[in-house]
């Protein structure tokens, strides 16, 4: 005979949370920044079955939590092809000599003083134009980290910098998924989603500059010209260096403005980079392959092997070595894996209802318009923290607050905006989140380390509370009167019927 279905308690929903962030301090406690190479996933996995337990105690069967679990790893699918194919991105990219390249140049131009603000710009500018938060990370992200290496900047300033300016173009480019997704979740138009976010967005990024240009100032740099110089010297020696070698980045930017899926333009980039490895940087390839290779077999087995297991250069210069080394499919396994733990226990806590109660029970503190928006943002960073997904951050919060919006009269703008600055931006501050793994993978510095430089990602959630209870740009629902004529739904309906903050909207 099959149970009925309880529904959970507050203390079902609440109980699985305070384990996995108590789980998650011991983490960090005993293993710091090695906590997400297995720790965070074994306390994910713990507290996934600790949800699973309460799920059948409230009715579910086991076959339909399996199901929640497939369903929700099966989400995922995407983002881990797109890991694997950064990893063999990274790699021949390296044997190419392109990110050499990138850092060969960088580390002549930019200025360490207006280091960091230069970064966040050229992110911010790329990713407005590919609409892709990831690929930017994945391409100008890690040379910008070799030359920040380079140059004496600090590693997790200059990912909070790229982090920072990765977002805000990917929040504002209408080629970006979680753009296109939240506005249709919300029930508004792409371009009136865009054009709200700006109150809260621009003003967010502005001050992130003014930071990023004050912390540049009192960066004088470690590395004298000397060492630089030995530096550009020691990637001549090792890679051939010019200008074209930066054609598969091109192309790879090329085919993300003209709307090619990640996965695909990514794995082509991949190839154009083993491509240009075979065609120009044949001394490096030949110093890899095995003795009594001839020159076809050694290129096929060095780019091959550089697909999956990356660069691992024996210079006897650390620095380069530790700067030109890494990539590989095999290098994504362990953020794989922390991604396949997050999404278990998220999609369980999903399943059987406990995430949907955590949400209602923050409903019953929404009575104005102030802490509806407000709420609204704080449950989009919880579902990131706790689903660990900023996909489901964005639909979880944008279904169950959707009929509340229009309880109070409100524009789907503001749902729409306000699931973009809780959902989109805080996602890779959480480092068993989807993105916070992805940027870790790709940056190779802990989101412990970088998130408190992430301004942009701080702020515009922040910005966006500021606005909702200040009343700013908190749009109203327009009505259609009986003849067709568009009226403002505060002044259709009697004060009695709308909350006081809904009467200060513009």
């Amino acid at each position: 005979m099959i149970k009925e279905k309880q529904k959970p308690t507050l203390f079902d929903a609440l109980f699985p949370i305070v384990i996995l962030l108590f789980l998650l301090f011991l983490a960090v406690y005993f293993f710091g920044d090695d906590s997400s190479s297995g720790p965070n996933q074994i306390a994910l996995m713990l507290c996934a079955g600790i949800a699973c337990i309460i799920g059948l105690k409230n009715g579910y069967q086991r076959h339909e939590i399996e199901e929640g679990i497939v369903k929700g790893i099966s989400l995922t699918l995407g983002a881990i092809l797109i890991l694997l194919a950064v990893g063999s991105l990274i790699g021949t990219w390296l044997l190419a000599g392109t990110v050499p390249t990138m850092i060969y140049f960088g580390l002549q131009i930019l200025n360490p003083q207006y280091f960091y603000i230069c970064c966040c710009i050229i992110c911010a500018l790329v990713a407005l134009c590919i609409g892709s938060s990831w690929t930017v990370a994945a391409t100008i992200g890690v040379a910008l980290m070799g030359v920040s290496s380079g140059i004496g900047a600090s590693g997790p300033m200059t990912a909070g910098a790229i982090i920072s300016g990765a977002y805000f173009g990917d929040k504002l480019s209408p080629l970006s998924d979680t753009t296109n997704l939240a506005p249709a979740i919300a029930g508004t138009e792409l371009f009136v989603h865009i054009k709200h976010m700006m109150w809260s967005t621009v003003p967010s990024f502005v001050i992130t500059l003014i930071l990023f240009f004050f912390l540049g100032l009192n960066n004088t740099g470690q590395v004298s010209n000397t060492e630089i110089e030995q530096l550009l010297v020691s990637l001549e020696s090792e890679f051939f260096i010019a200008w074209y070698l930066l054609l598969p980045l091109a192309i790879t930017l090329l085919l993300a403005v003209n709307k090619m899926p990640a996965f695909p333009a990514i794995g082509i980039g991949a190839i154009a980079g083993a491509v240009w490895a075979v065609l120009f940087q044949q001394d490096l390839i030949m110093s890899y392959a095995n003795d009594g290779l001839s020159a076809v077999e050694a290129n096929i087995m060095v780019v091959w092997q550089v697909m999956f297991a990356g660069v691992s250069l024996d210079t006897g210069n650390k620095v380069v070595d530790n700067l030109l080394s890494g990539g590989g499919m095999g290098s994504m396994l362990n953020t794989i894996w922390l991604i396949i733990s997050a999404m278990t226990f998220g999609s369980i806590m999903e399943k059987v209802g406990l995430l949907k109660r955590v949400v209602e029970s923050l409903m019953g503190v929404t009575n104005s318009v102030g802490s509806l928006i407000s709420t609204t943002i704080v449950t989009a960073f919880g579902t990131n923290c706790i689903a660990a997904d900023q996909y489901i951050a964005i639909v979880m919060p944008g279904r169950m607050f959707k009929e509340e919006y229009k309880r109070h009269s409100l524009a789907p703008e503001n749902l729409s905006r306000a699931l973009e600055d809780g959902g989109t931006v805080t996602s890779p501050l959480i480092p068993w989140n989807t993105c916070g793994a992805y940027m870790q993978s790709v940056l190779l510095i802990n989101p412990l380390d970088y998130a408190v430089f992430c301004f942009f990602n701080w702020l515009s959630p922040i910005i966006g509370i500021i606005c909702a209870f200040a009343g700013f740009k908190v749009k109203s629902l327009i009505i259609k009167s009986p003849d067709s004529t568009a009226v403002n739904s505060s002044s259709a309906l009697s004060s009695a019927e709308l909350s006081p903050s809904v009467n200060k909207a513009t």
